[in-house]
């Protein structure tokens, strides 16, 4: 595995998202020096939150999966996440509302979600969700350790035991493909394919390989953090800065000074000069290259649909309503062609609500839900005049939201706030969109664009842009395969237990 030339006593990061956080704790676990610049005057980067009015809303990701990557984090440098972090699992993980008026829940175990299964579609469904349930666990186990939680230098590098593992098992062909041949209901079938939205791809197009995303959210299964999404940077952030990371907020770091093709210091807006001898970049990697390094991309790169994400507080609906709640409308595949080929909105509407204070009281004022509504939309190359589609966009999910089955927004919702893909942009987000660049074949793994920065000994490069690629998961592992190519391989602080 290749790493920086040269010392790399003193580390500067730029950007306390969790990328960040995740170097920063293992390069100061690590025995380095860790300075970490914020432009924000909070930690989480996309994992933001808003507070007014009593609400506390997640700006950024509202799944979390995983949970012994944070704690993985925490262990770098002697802590336990539980004493910093309170984690509940949710059950259900998701409650699925389909367009014909049935609904599943998708619990907390496997056993739970085949009696569900067996009570919506049978018990010859259940046995084929059961099956399914092994094939993706045996994808999780040939991949994680392999390919996502390693630095691959080339191609090469693939070539193992895992691969032949993952080829036997049907991991390069299709998602849609292998979905439907392993079950038959239809909406079990978009259960366990919509999640290739996330990686920017149609199920039809998408790699097999990547039902490890599904593996995630509905085998796995799904935690949320006492306080919010947000709680998570700010208790990685607080550990870090216990164990002497220099945390320094409201600084925007506008270019990396460079001598003898290093990165010797990072200069701010203020027109601080920070001395260092190694630089992480967590920045939108288009975005640190061109605007941090000076760099414009060799190749033009494929990015992920983007989304409307919508902050509301509306009258408390009552025990009914799951935490997360996924509406699907009747269209399927003509939804992945308006977003992804045609680069128009949604005609069928399909999406996520997330009401954190039904799991969490004291994120909404009493007798009120905090909501956070995710529609997926186009990103910037689909050309939509966000300016001028703003107010209607808002009273069009209002809209929906009422006419699936939420009829407390339509008289009595509180909108906080519509972020949409020209927010996304305006953060720092290349093509306006917080997913990053696709994860098609050729950028996936080593043909992804490369944490190590071209024409510099000593910069490097994590978040969703880099490797492994987009989701809280792979960015907390973006931030130790960053921590690696300083320190070179070491895990010796960590249990693997969450590889078996």
């Amino acid at each position: 595995m290749r790493t920086v030339s040269g010392p790399s006593d003193r580390v500067v990061i730029v950007g306390a998202g969790l990328s960040g956080l995740s170097a920063a704790l293992r390069l100061v676990g690590a025995g380095r020096q860790v300075t970490l610049l914020e432009r924000e005057s909070v930690p989480g980067g996309r994992a933001g939150v808003r507070r007014v009015d009593g609400y506390t809303f997640d700006t950024g990701p509202t799944v979390l999966t995983m949970p012994d990557l944070i704690a993985d984090a925490f262990d770098c440098v002697g802590e336990r996440m539980d004493d910093w972090l309170t984690l509940r699992r949710l059950d259900p993980a998701y409650r699925v509302r389909f367009a014909d008026g049935t609904t599943l829940d998708v619990r907390a175990t496997p056993e739970d979600t085949a009696a569900e299964i067996a009570a919506l579609c049978g018990p010859a469904e259940a046995q084929r969700y059961q099956r399914l349930v092994d094939w993706l666990t045996r994808l999780y186990r040939y991949q994680m350790r392999s390919f996502i939680d390693r630095n691959l230098d080339s191609p090469l590098a693939l070539v193992n035991a895992d691969l032949a593992r993952l080829v036997a098992a049907g991991g390069f062909g299709r998602l849609g493909p292998a979905i439907d041949a392993r079950l038959t209901d239809p909406r079990l079938r978009r259960v366990f394919s919509f999640q290739s939205m996330y990686a920017g791809l149609a199920p039809t197009d998408a790699l097999a390989c990547y039902a490890v995303i599904s593996y995630m959210d509905t085998v796995a299964g799904v935690w949320f953090p006492d306080g919010g999404l947000h709680a998570l940077p700010t208790a990685l952030a607080a550990t870090a800065a216990k164990h002497g990371v220099d945390v320094r907020y409201d600084t925007d770091v506008v270019s990396v000074e460079r001598s003898n093709g290093r990165a010797v210091a990072v200069r701010t807006a203020a027109g601080d000069r920070v001395s260092c001898d190694a630089v992480v970049l967590t920045v939108d990697r288009p975005v640190a290259a061109e605007r941090l390094l000076g760099q414009r991309s060799r190749r033009r790169l494929r990015y992920s649909p983007s989304c409307a994400l919508l902050l509301a507080g509306a009258p408390a609906a009552g025990p009914h309503r799951a935490h997360h709640e996924v509406v699907f409308g009747t269209a399927w595949d003509q939804t992945f062609t308006e977003i992804i080929d045609r680069g128009e909105l949604m005609s069928d509407e399909s999406f996520l609500v997330s009401t954190a204070s039904r799991t969490d009281a004291s994120l909404a004022p009493a007798g009120r839900d905090a909501h956070t509504i995710l529609f997926p939309t186009p990103n910037l190359t689909g050309h939509q005049d966000w300016a001028r589609l703003r107010g209607p966009y808002r009273d069009r999910m209002l809209r929906v939201l009422t006419e699936r089955g939420y009829p407390e927004f339509a008289e009595h919702a509180e909108v906080i706030d519509l972020v949409t893909p020209a927010d996304w942009a305006d953060r720092g987000m290349a093509a306006g969109t917080p997913f990053a660049a696709a994860h098609t074949f050729r950028q996936t793994g080593p043909f992804r664009p490369a944490n190590l920065a071209r024409g510099w000994d000593n910069v490097v490069f994590a978040g969703s842009g880099t490797v492994p690629g987009v989701g809280v998961p792979s960015v907390l592992i973006s931030g130790r395969l960053a921590a690696e190519r300083i320190t070179g391989p070491d895990r010796t602080y960590r249990s693997r237990a969450w590889l078996s």
